[in-house]
């Protein structure tokens, strides 16, 4: 039997991205499966007493218990990680267990962190009710003007905090001078990476010391389990984040962990080819409405940036109807192929209105500081004929009277 080269980091750094993607981490049983195994236990049995108590004590290596590490999950994660260029990787319930964990584990009352402007909603309520009733203050800046992030930094700043393409609006990061910037302050940069993923853009090339998924979305891909994860050097990661997930406990299920293997082994074909896709109906969607937030398209203010440090745009963009949210709605409810759903990464063409569902509970005051205007459609860009979610598009906005 062909002995498992999954986890030897010296075969798997020769390979490329879209490799790692399939055979990265697989580590097989006795069996031999070609599949990778789900291992659906919650605990270990182990030969004598004196094994477990040295595991316990880290004398010795073997698995615990579930919460603390499992073979499923410990293929994902060493998957997830050699995809990123990461030394280390571990996974959680859900993205947003991730971006909560990324920043709890290591920030302490009286630190504070700079964030960019546009996130999604949950990530911008942890800043301002969470964090900060822990003593842990923020400040928000407009992620695209590298000034204000320099500004913004106070001596107590121990965080960067953001996402690029960030959701819903699309503003693009300068990875490069926000990751020198950092490191030259002492500051720990965390990336938002799930827009786009390691397939199209790899925040660590740049320098970025965390990088964060919600890997629920493109990983996935099918819109079928929950699963976030965060990636780092093996000494951040063994001294923040692992006794952070051990004790707090928001750990991915082995059921989700073998879902997301199972995805990313499309990852990079699906990230491509939608990419591909959302640029044609992009185009469309750019003859109809004045306001398209679309990195691949040359009407992008930041345009050439998204496409310096991004292989392909990304499935997902955002447009603005006239009309506000009466006309955003119309339009959503004349979709025939497309679904509302608040999801994204998904195969399926989605779209949703921010205003009302991602980026409802940030109130008025704060959608429009993010820029999250009334009229505002997120769309997410499937494996559909293009052609036909472009006919789907012109048809809602007849309807619509757009």
């Amino acid at each position: 039997m062909k002995k498992s080269t999954g986890q030897d980091r010296s075969i798997t750094s020769k390979w490329r991205p879209a490799t790692r993607a399939v055979r990265a981490g697989t580590d097989r049983s006795q069996f031999g499966e070609t599949s990778e195994a789900l291992f659906l236990t919650s605990g270990y049995t182990y030969d004598s007493a004196q094994e477990v108590a040295d595991r316990f004590a880290g004398e010795a290596k073997g698995m615990q218990y579930s919460r603390f590490q499992n073979p499923t999950v410990a293929m994902l994660e060493e998957r997830i990680a050699a995809m990123e260029g990461a030394e280390a990787c571990k996974v959680q319930a859900s993205g947003m267990a991730a971006m909560t964990s990324a920043l709890l584990c290591m920030l302490s009352a009286g630190d504070h962190v700079v964030a960019g402007r546009a996130a999604f909603g949950s990530c911008r309520w942890i800043l301002a009710n969470v964090l900060n009733r822990f003593g842990i203050t923020h400040t928000i800046v407009d992620g695209r003007d590298n000034a204000a992030w320099e500004a913004a930094v106070q001596p107590n700043t121990k965080a960067f905090f953001f996402e690029t393409p960030a959701n819903p609006t699309l503003d693009v990061v300068d990875l490069a001078f926000m990751c020198g910037l950092a490191k030259s302050k002492g500051i720990i940069t965390i990336v938002d990476n799930a827009f786009a993923t390691s397939a199209l853009q790899r925040p660590m090339e740049y320098g970025a010391d965390v990088v964060t998924y919600s890997a629920t979305k493109l990983m996935d891909g099918q819109g079928r389990v929950l699963c976030g994860a965060i990636c780092g050097s093996t000494q951040w990661v063994e001294e923040y984040l692992s006794p952070f997930q051990r004790n707090t406990g928001p750990v991915c299920s082995p059921f989700n962990a073998w879902v997301v293997m199972k995805g990313l082994e499309t990852l990079n074909l699906r990230a491509f080819k939608q990419s591909e896709n959302a640029l044609e109906v992009g185009k469309f969607v750019a003859s109809r409405v004045d306001k398209v937030l679309h990195p691949g398209l040359p009407s992008f203010d930041q345009h050439e940036l998204a496409m310096k440090q991004m292989d392909a745009c990304g499935p997902i963009f955002s447009f603005v109807v006239p009309g506000g949210r009466e006309k955003a709605f119309a339009v959503l409810d004349g979709l025939e192929l497309v679904d509302i759903s608040n999801n994204i990464g998904d195969s399926k063409s989605l779209a949703c209105h921010p205003a009302s569902t991602t980026h409802n509970n940030m109130g008025a005051e704060g959608r429009a500081e993010m820029g999250v205007e009334e009229g505002m459609i997120r769309i997410n860009i499937g494996l559909e004929d293009p052609a036909d979610l472009i006919e789907d598009l012109g048809q809602a906005f007849d309807k619509a009277g757009i």
